[in-house]
Formats: structure tokens, sequence, C-alpha cells
């Protein structure tokens, strides 16, 4: 047997497990982690990587709180905000199943959903902004991205209300809504030079090695996204998981044609880059409407939505809508043009219903042409989130 007393002892650290839309993950005060990790750097993502297990070569995350799904594969760092008329700083790392690496490139829009209702309860948001009951506005500072994100979260006698009637497809129980607010969604600086459609245009013509000349849609709101014809590709914007993950070549297919995309964006110089940069950008296809059957086994008409879309996250088909996508959807469908307005029927929409693999989403969106170029001034959507466990986390002490 091995001498146990050369191995450090765990640690604990505390934590709090919570979903938030059809995600969840790993809540952390920024003050709570190790002093070494309340810095970037190399031993933060060390520590968040144990965390959640990975890598994992096995794809189960046996050893750690991650899902092995892209879904379930987050952490997240909270902390009081410094910014005026801000509450909180919402710090979002997509963690890499099979890699020893952590994604920093963008927001998690679906856990943006429970950072009002963790700020509240973690002491992050003053006590005199709190209402004993109705709604708490928190006001998030999304460091990621630097864009503020507006949460209005339900209160019941002084404590967040999670339990509700809200039904969100994708997430098996109703709970309370959270309407969530992302202000001014396009990208800063160094996302496409600020601009919403980085390229200029609202369609563009590009190759891919394999596929030939799309024509696509390359947006930077929510998370940078790239939006295709489903039928370009040889879909028809009804399929579920099973259909694309189960198939290697249609999976290299996407990676080639996101990675492709991402220098179009401007989000890298050569595609090789794109292994590094997992999170971003996203790569969706969309179709009009039609009939399908939802994972869940729930029957969708085409007369209760006015889009398909279909997502990628992290290399595989998303089971729902990434809340960041859902945004660009959001702001996309609301700029006569683009790809996703065009599916939907095209004219101006300041609202739409889309369907995914797990359901239904409506998402707003106000846009607006200045001088020729489309802005989005808020997107809106609403979600829900619960604390599912709290206490600590333990981590090998030696692990970062």
């Amino acid at each position: 047997m091995a001498d146990t007393t050369t191995f450090a002892p765990q640690i604990k650290i505390p934590a709090t497990y919570m979903r938030g839309g059809t995600s969840k993950g790993v809540f952390f005060r920024l003050d709570d982690l190790p002093e070494v990790a309340q810095q970037p750097g190399a031993a933060r993502d060390k520590l968040l990587l144990r965390v959640i297990g990975s890598p994992d070569p096995y794809g189960k995350h046996t050893d750690g709180m991650g899902g092995a799904t892209s879904s379930t594969s987050k952490t997240v760092i909270l902390s009081r905000s410094n910014k005026a008329d801000h509450d909180v700083d919402y710090l979002f790392g997509q963690v890499s199943i099979d890699k020893p690496f952590i994604d920093w490139s963008g927001n998690c829009g679906n856990l943006t959903a429970a950072v009002g209702s963790f700020a509240i309860s973690n002491g992050l948001v003053e006590a005199d902004q709190i209402p004993e009951n109705g709604i708490c506005t928190v006001r998030i500072w999304q460091a990621n991205i630097e864009k503020t994100i507006v949460a209005r979260v339900p209160m019941c006698n002084g404590e967040v209300q999670e339990t509700g009637d809200f039904e969100l497809d994708g997430v098996t129980f109703p709970a309370a809504e959270v309407q969530v607010e992302f202000m001014d969604p396009a990208a800063d600086d160094g996302e496409g030079s600020g601009a919403m459609f980085p390229t200029g245009n609202v369609v563009d013509s590009f190759e891919v090695p394999g596929l030939g000349e799309l024509q696509a849609t390359f947006i930077n709101a929510g998370i940078p996204t790239i939006f295709v014809n489903a039928e370009a590709i040889g879909y028809t914007g009804t399929e579920l998981q099973g259909a694309i993950n189960e198939d290697p070549q249609a999976l290299q297919m996407f990676e080639s044609l996101r990675a492709h995309g991402a220098v179009k964006m401007g989000l890298i110089d050569d595609v090789a880059e794109a292994g590094n940069r997992q999170h971003t950008p996203k790569i969706a296809f969309v179709a009009p409407p039609q009939d399908y059957m939802a994972s869940s086994g729930k029957q969708i008409h085409l007369t209760d939505i006015d889009v398909l879309v279909r997502a990628m996250s992290m290399g595989k088909l998303h089971h729902a809508m990434m809340g960041t996508a859902a945004v660009a959807i959001a702001a996309a469908a609301a700029v006569p043009g683009t790809l996703v307005n065009l599916a939907a029927g095209g004219g101006d929409r300041t609202s739409i219903r889309f369907g995914h693999p797990s359901g239904t989403l409506q998402v707003g969106a106000e846009a607006k042409q200045t001088n020729g170029e489309w802005t989005v001034t808020k997107a809106i959507m609403s979600r829900s989130a619960r604390v599912l466990m709290e206490g600590w986390v333990r981590v090998p002490g030696d692990c970062f």
C-alpha cells in the first residue's frame, strides 16, 4: 500500500451548484477561492478543471461536478462590482470535457439567470436594493464580454423566489420566471471591431473546403454566431441531438465550418487557432417552420413557431438553445434580410418564437439602423433558476 502521507489532503471551498435556464454549473464567490486562484491564470484554471473533473478521457466527469456536456461543464465566479451602476461582476468559464482547457472568451446566457439569485442570496447586492416582496433588479457586469445584463429576480418574504409555474422547454420542472435583459449586446472592440455585423453585411458568401460556397449571417450579439441555412448543409432544421452528435463526419464538418467562419469574422487569423477558442463563435443553422417531435416527445407544430434553429456548442448539437445564442437569434431576426429573418418570413420583427430540439422559446430584440449600420439596444428573454446544492466542493490540495 502506498504511503498516503506523501499526498496532500483535500481542501474544501464554499460553492453553490445551480441550474440557470437549460444549463447548470458550479458558482463561487471570488473571495472564497484560494488566494492563488483569485487572479486569472494557470492556478485558477487547474483548480476549476479539477472541480469539474476535466480533462476526462472517458467523457463522463465521474470524478468531478461536471455533467460531461457543454451545458453542464461550467463554472461561474462572482464578486461585488466596482463599476458604477452595477451590483455584481460575473465571470464565466466554459470547461472542456476532454482537454485541460477553460474557454473564457464568451458568456453563458443560461447561467445568467442564476447570477442575480446567487448575488442576492450571497450578500453581493446591497440590502436596501432588495424588496421584501416583488422584483429585485440586479445589474450585472458580464466580465467576459464587458456588457451589462439586467436580471429581474422575484422575491418573497425577503428571500429569492425559486418555485413557480413558469415552464421552460429543456427543463423538466416548472419554476419562477426570471426576466433577463441583455443591454447593447453587440461585441466590443476585439470581437469584430465592435460592429454587430463584423463584415458589414447581413448576409455573406464564404468558401468552406468540402462544402463549397455558402451563404451565412455573421453576427456579434450575445455571443459571436454564424448562421447558415439548414438546407445548404444537408439538414432540415428539425434534427435532434442523435442525428448529429452520433455522426463523426457531421461533427467534423461543423467544426470546419466554424473555424473558417471565425476567420471570416476576424476572431482568429488562421483556422488552426479555432481549437484554442472552442466556446466561440457558435455555429447555428436555420429553416422555415415545420412540424417535428421534440426530444421530450412533445409535438411541435409549424404554427407554434416562426423559425427552426439548431445550434452547436463545444463541438456538439445543443440539447435546447444556449442563452447567448438565443440573443443572437433575437438580434438577427430583428434585422431584415439576415438568414434568420428570411427563414422566419422576413419583415420587421421585435419578437420571435423559434423551435429547438427540446421545444420552443420566445425572445425579443429592439434593433435600429443608424447611418446604414444596424445595432440592437436590448434583447430580452425569460429563464428560470434554482439552487440545486450548496456547501463546499472538495479538491486535492495539490491540484493547482
